[in-house]
C-alpha cells in the first residue's frame, strides 16, 4: 500500500488473484481505493470469465483495476473543480431517461408492427425507379480464380478446360482445382469486386478497366505458383450496377424507408390520441396576447 497525492491505491490483487484463485477472497475485500471510493473483490470477480487461466485472469483484473483508478481520479478531480451548477446533471439525466424510454417504446412498436418482408418485385421496382443511384464505385466480375503450383500445372491442358464453360466443363475444372490448386474460388454465379480478385495476384494491374475489356483470361506467374483468372462477365466502375449486385442494399433501403415512415406515424398517432383525450393544453402568455 502506498500514497500518491492523497489517494490510496491497492495494486497487490493481481498476485493474490493467481495465488488464491477467483473465489477464495471474501466479496467485501477491498481491491483498490481512490480517496473514499473502494473497488471490492465481488465487483472485480464479475468481469472475470469462468475457466480463464490464472495468469490471464490476473492480467484482466489488473487492466480493470487500472482503468477503474483512472476513472475515479478523473471523477474526483472533476468534482473538486466544477461549480455546483456545472455538477447539476438532473436536466441531462432526465433528458437521457426520456430519450431512452421513447427509444425503447418505439423499438417495441417497430417489432410488433413493421412489415419486414421485401419481395423481389418490390426490389425490382425500386431498382427501376432509382437506377442512377446504383452506379458502381468499383469494377465487378463473375468468374474463376485459381492458384496452382508451377510444378503441377500444364497450361495448355488447363486453357482447354477453361474454354469449356458448360456445367460438365465446370465440374471437371472444379475437380482439377480440388486435386491440384493451392487456392481457388468459383464465383460464376455472383458478382464480386475485381479489386478483391486482384488482391490474390502477385503483381499489380495498372489499368484494370482496359485489361477487362481486352482479356477473358488473366495469367500471372511467380517462382512458386501459376495464377489464372477466368472472367465470365464484367461491369466497370460508374456503370449501372446489375440488380443482383445491389439487391441486399435495396432491401435495406426499403426497410429503412418503412421504419422512418412508421416512426413518423407512431408520433402522429400519439399526438392525435393526446388531442382526443384532451391531454394537451397550450397556455398563451400575456405578451403573446
Amino acid at each position: 500500500m502506498y500514497k500518491t497525492t492523497g489517494y490510496i491505491i491497492l495494486l497487490w490483487f493481481s498476485l493474490l488473484f493467481i495465488r488464491c484463485g477467483r473465489t477464495n477472497l471474501p466479496g467485501d475485500e477491498p481491491v483498490a481505493q481512490v480517496g473514499t471510493k473502494i473497488l471490492k473483490h465481488a465487483e472485480l470477480v464479475q468481469i472475470i470469465p469462468e475457466g480463464l487461466a490464472a495468469e490471464d485472469s490476473a492480467k484482466l483484473a489488473d487492466d480493470y483495476i487500472r482503468k477503474w483508478i483512472r476513472q475515479e481520479l478523473l471523477i474526483q478531480k472533476a468534482n473538486e473543480n466544477l461549480t455546483p451548477e456545472q455538477k447539476n446533471l438532473s436536466k441531462e439525466i432526465e433528458e437521457y431517461r426520456n430519450s431512452l424510454i421513447i427509444y425503447k417504446y418505439k423499438n417495441a412498436l417497430l417489432g410488433e408492427q413493421m412489415d419486414t418482408t421485401v419481395t423481389s418485385e418490390q426490389i425490382e421496382t425500386y431498382y427501376n425507379n432509382n437506377t442512377e443511384n446504383f452506379r458502381l464505385s468499383t469494377n465487378i466480375v463473375k468468374g474463376i480464380f485459381m492458384k496452382i503450383p508451377v510444378n503441377l500445372v500444364n497450361t495448355r491442358n488447363l486453357k482447354k478446360m477453361l474454354d469449356d464453360t458448360s456445367d460438365e466443363g465446370l465440374a471437371v475444372l472444379r475437380e482439377y482445382c480440388v486435386q491440384y490448386a493451392k487456392n481457388y474460388d468459383f464465383f460464376t454465379d455472383n458478382w464480386v469486386s475485381f479489386r478483391k480478385v486482384r488482391n490474390n495476384l502477385p503483381y499489380e494491374i495498372e489499368n484494370p478497366e482496359e485489361l477487362l475489356r481486352q482479356k477473358r483470361v488473366i495469367e500471372q506467374k511467380d517462382n512458386d505458383f501459376y495464377y489464372v483468372v477466368n472472367i465470365f462477365e464484367y461491369q466497370l466502375q460508374n456503370e449501372i450496377a446489375p440488380p443482383e449486385y445491389v439487391k441486399d442494399n435495396i432491401k435495406t433501403l426499403i426497410l429503412n424507408k418503412r421504419k422512418v415512415e412508421l416512426l413518423q406515424q407512431i408520433e402522429e398517432n400519439v399526438y392525435k390520441e393526446g388531442l382526443r383525450q384532451n391531454k394537451i393544453k397550450i397556455f398563451k402568455s400575456e405578451e403573446a396576447s
